[in-house]
């Protein structure tokens, strides 16, 4: 009888033992989430990306047909071109440590910040386009020539769009400055077929520090696509770029939405907010890609900014509004409502200090 007791012993403090194993382990797997199981940002899709707003919708069908009808109708003159001032690059290149921010045209702005130059979606090249040969013109030179650039440290890229990735410029700066992208999700391996080897590559809301800069990813509202084939397979962001004591926010490109104010609640207030203000006039109410100038100007508050820059408008083809019209409606809504000494509409190749 007693030989037969440690067997029973052994058994029951091996059930013990597999019981509390079974115990930990499930109380592990609670503590421990699925990574198969976590829920998707809402902003991801199984394949590509969609926009925060439920009820966006901007098809290439639509696109096309809104084109043509405005084709049909006769888009109005454009007027006399803007003035580009003359801007040699010597007071940047000399400066380091003065923030200064600089409009080159359309998208593309020279930021110094924290002794550091940031080029914001830039394009040197005389079309938008995947060939040289043809697609939308540009009709101001830069504000700056390429090679009156100081050293440029980081570049930010807000979407894929022709007139905000001109692989031309991308293959310039890699050659000649080597300077760090940062880019939204998808982004990194285009990049690397530019030859671009130090991209950072950022979903909404997340940041990343560099030679005493933090950039940070943020929504907008946009699309992507650079054929028939990728549409909305790459991500479309902000950037909010801060360091030396200073924050701007650099919108990119985006239709108006009531959930960017995120932005200004969680990361402002801001120092400077580049806009967009061009690229609505094929829709006669609101554009789902593109703010007018009045909804820019309405970002700029909702943004808690202390002075707005004005970009995307009168530089290519593709804005087909007159020239003076997204500035003059700027003005006119910022005067009404008391905000006409905080908005800063710079000429290209015009530096302001911030």
């Amino acid at each position: 009888m007693v030989g037969s007791v440690y067997p029973r012993r052994r058994l029951l403090l091996a059930a013990v033992i597999a019981a509390v194993a079974s115990l930990l382990a499930v109380g592990t797997a609670a503590l421990q989430a699925d990574p198969a199981r976590l829920p998707s940002p809402a902003h991801h899709l199984g394949r590509g990306f969609r926009n925060l707003d439920t009820t966006y919708r901007y098809t290439i069908l639509e696109r096309t047909q809104r084109f043509m009808r405005k084709t049909i109708e006769g888009w109005p003159a454009r007027g006399e071109t803007p003035k580009v001032l003359s801007n040699d690059g010597a007071a940047l290149r000399a400066n380091g440590t003065t923030p200064t921010v600089t409009w080159i045209g359309h998208a593309t702005l020279l930021i110094q910040i924290g002794g550091r130059n940031v080029l914001t979606d830039p394009i040197w090249s005389e079309r938008a386009s995947p060939v040289a040969f043809a697609g939308p013109r540009r009709l101001l030179p830069p504000g700056m020539r390429f090679e009156d650039l100081p050293r440029i440290d980081a570049v930010v890229i807000s979407h894929d769009h022709y007139d905000h990735l001109d692989a031309a410029t991308v293959g310039r700066l890699v050659r000649e400055h080597q300077p760090r992208f940062f880019v939204p999700l998808g982004m990194k391996a285009w990049l690397a077929d530019q030859g671009a080897r130090a991209v950072v590559e950022l979903d909404w809301w997340e940041a990343a520090e560099f030679r005493g800069l933090t950039f940070t990813c943020t929504p907008v509202q946009h699309s992507s696509g650079r054929g028939l084939h990728d549409q909305n397979l790459r991500l479309w962001s902000s950037w909010v770029v801060a360091g030396g004591g200073k924050k701007l926010w650099f919108a990119g490109d985006t239709g108006y939405t009531t959930a960017l104010r995120e932005i200004g609640k969680r990361l402002g207030p801001f120092d400077v907010a580049a806009i967009p203000i061009g690229g609505y006039s094929a829709y006669g109410e609101q554009h789902p890609n593109h703010v007018n100038p009045e909804e820019a100007l309405r970002l700029f508050e909702e943004q808690n900014a202390r002075v707005m820059v004005p970009i995307h408008f009168g530089t290519f083809e593709l804005n087909r509004e007159p020239f003076a019209e997204p500035p003059r409606r700027l003005l006119t809504a910022a005067l009404a409502s008391g905000l006409e000494e905080r908005v800063a509409i710079l000429s290209p190749g015009q530096s302001i200090h911030w």
